[in-house]
């Protein structure tokens, strides 16, 4: 697949809520993820594929998610970005907000193999 196809099927998956399927399908087993601040319990920069979905579980199991919109892919080169904004409730402590975020994702070998998330809450 060219960088291009898998992007376009990493937002189609996303936007189906079907964002393990996507790793499963679209992450090399060695993927790096990079987030702006480390998440409770782990590292700022996550590396292989069980800790990718371990990392996609938490969110799952701590956030309500009210609405995911996914747009993209916007390509360049072997990477492309995708936008994401999310609606959710915190499972924790109730109080729901809007997130936008920004995915920066690095293709060799047909496969995703870094993905850095650029984001603001409010």
């Amino acid at each position: 697949m060219t960088t291009m196809e898998i992007g376009k099927e990493l937002v189609a998956l996303c936007k189906q809520g079907k964002n393990q399927d996507a790793i499963d399908r679209l992450y090399s087993p060695d993927i790096e993820s990079v987030e702006p601040v480390a998440m409770p319990g782990m590292e700022q920069t996550q590396r292989g594929i069980a800790k990718i979905k371990s990392k996609n579980q938490w969110w799952v199991d701590n956030h309500e998610v009210h609405e995911g919109v996914a747009e993209g892919p916007f390509p360049h080169g072997d990477r492309f970005i995708v936008r994401f904004k999310y609606d959710v409730t915190p499972k924790h402590r109730g109080k729901r907000f809007t997130m936008e975020e920004m995915g920066l994702f690095t293709v060799q070998n047909g496969k995703i193999v870094k993905e850095e998330f650029f984001y603001t809450m409010g």
